[in-house]
């Protein structure tokens, strides 16, 4: 059996899903002979650490009724250089302003030749080449597939089993929450205020839900996707954004009768990066409904490959970032 230490930073939902999976997959885990071991985990208010492995089951209700998940006041980054332990999963909320805390969180942890996979886009698209080669720096791995796309797993497919294979570009639908305010404007006839309310009532989109329907959500993936695969320096500023916020019922209805839907499109290529609103065929592979995500990646070998699902919530999210975490396992 072999097992692994590791430390949750960052403990909201994505994190809490993350140690809810672990629990959920403890028997399954060590028929596969892994032993996961959570040593520490930290939210805004402090900390927990247990070097023989955190009680997983009282830290979840501990955060449920208390809000926190403190027994100290031990800060992450200190956790993360001095608790020992081998994988940092990096959950912060994402922050593109200037990347904190997960940039010194994660900088930190390879510094101190820990492993990271993260779901935080912020780091990765201020900083990512940097990120990136402090991990191969320190020799370590740098794991991200929960940044984008939530279960959808865009890198892992690409760099793993497309390996063979150069891509030529990536168009998809990556934010579930604009997703879902264009196919219900479209199928109900709503106008987009009231399908947002709708949405804010339904947890869907945030109460200040700028980031989704103005396209920054979108740019910020475009970014990590144009970093990791097309080997680009780019950041947010880089990108074409035109948000969903001027879409009418009356331009929607117009393109169905003309056999097409309107949706938030991604497109990345070598020297392209565009979010917009576009027109996709009703029968096309991009024609998802609901909160789902999309993404079709253009190859030189196995032509174009299409793969769509859940793009958000804690546990789908945690199911990449434990796919990374079991990748680190094998290959380390």
């Amino acid at each position: 059996m072999k097992t692994i230490s590791l430390s949750i930073i960052g403990f909201g939902a994505v994190g809490q899903g993350v140690a809810s999976s672990i629990l959920t997959k403890q028997n399954y885990l060590k028929e596969q002979g892994f032993n996961l071991r959570v040593v520490a985990i930290s939210d805004s208010k402090g900390s927990e650490v247990n070097p023989e492995g955190i009680d997983i089951e009282r830290a979840l209700k501990r955060k449920n009724q208390e809000g926190t998940i403190a027994k100290s006041n031990q800060k992450a980054l200190d956790i993360i250089r001095e608790v020992e332990h081998e994988i940092v999963v990096e959950a912060t909320p994402t922050n593109i302003k200037d990347g904190e805390p997960g940039i010194s969180n994660m900088l930190g942890a390879f510094n101190s030749g820990r492993h990271v996979v993260t779901s935080n886009k912020g780091p990765l698209v201020l900083r990512f080449l940097e990120l990136k080669e402090a991990a191969e720096d320190n020799g370590v791995m740098f794991r991200y597939e929960a940044t984008v796309g939530g279960a959808v797993p865009i890198f892992n497919l690409i760099h793993e089993a497309l390996s063979g294979n150069t891509v030529i570009g990536i168009e998809g639908i990556l934010n579930g929450t604009t997703n879902y305010i264009l196919t219900r404007m479209a199928e109900e006839r709503m106008p987009y205020e009231i399908v947002m309310k709708e949405a804010q009532e339904l947890g869907i989109a945030e109460t200040d839900p700028s980031y989704d329907v103005e396209g920054i959500d979108s740019a910020c993936k475009l970014v990590i996707i144009a970093n990791s695969i097309f080997g680009q320096n780019a950041t947010y500023r880089d990108v074409n954004v035109t948000g969903i916020t001027k879409i009418t019922p009356e331009a929607l209805e117009l393109a169905s009768k003309n056999n097409y839907v309107v949706k938030l499109v991604c497109e990345a290529g070598k020297g392209h990066l565009t979010v917009a609103p576009r027109l996709v065929p009703k029968r096309h592979p991009l024609s998802v409904g609901g909160t789902l995500n999309v993404a079709s990646i253009l190859t030189d070998l196995a032509g174009r490959i299409t793969i769509s699902g859940k793009g958000a919530g804690s546990v789908e999210t945690a199911s990449s970032i434990l796919s990374d975490i079991l990748y680190i396992i094998k290959n380390s």
